[in-house]
């Protein structure tokens, strides 16, 4: 590698870099699926009108969904590079990074839960 192309970026062009990987996995179904989610969740904290600890996980739990669903694009993006064949460590590193969402998703709902469900039965009480 020359010269040139080890060269570092400016500290601003990094923060460009990272917005337009938000825009390119925002056109991503599942990432979109996510925002929509997310939009919910807020505006359920807002009315539930959840504590700053309950904020904090779902922020944490929405910036990690987001974030681990978009590593899981970049992961399938590379294998796609690849190979266009069938090759069963490209559906295993596939697999193992849809498993990682999944995982994060389960942990996601559960906190959600743990925070909503005693805020809406009072709200039927």
């Amino acid at each position: 590698m020359d010269a040139e192309k080890r060269r570092k970026h400016p500290l601003i062009s990094s923060f460009q870099f990272g917005f337009e990987g938000i825009a390119a996995a925002a056109r991503e179904r599942n990432v979109q699926i996510h925002f929509g989610i997310s939009v919910f969740v807020i505006l359920s904290g807002f009315l539930f009108e959840i504590n700053k600890y309950e904020w904090i996980a779902v922020i944490l739990c929405i910036a990690g969904m987001v974030s681990l669903e978009m590593m899981n694009t970049a992961i399938e993006r590379t294998v796609d590079m690849y190979t266009e064949e069938f090759h069963p460590l490209a559906k295993q590193a596939k697999d193992i990074a849809a498993g990682a969402v999944l995982i994060f998703a389960i942990a996601s709902v559960i906190t959600g839960l743990i925070i909503f469900l005693p805020k809406i039965s009072a709200w039927f009480r």
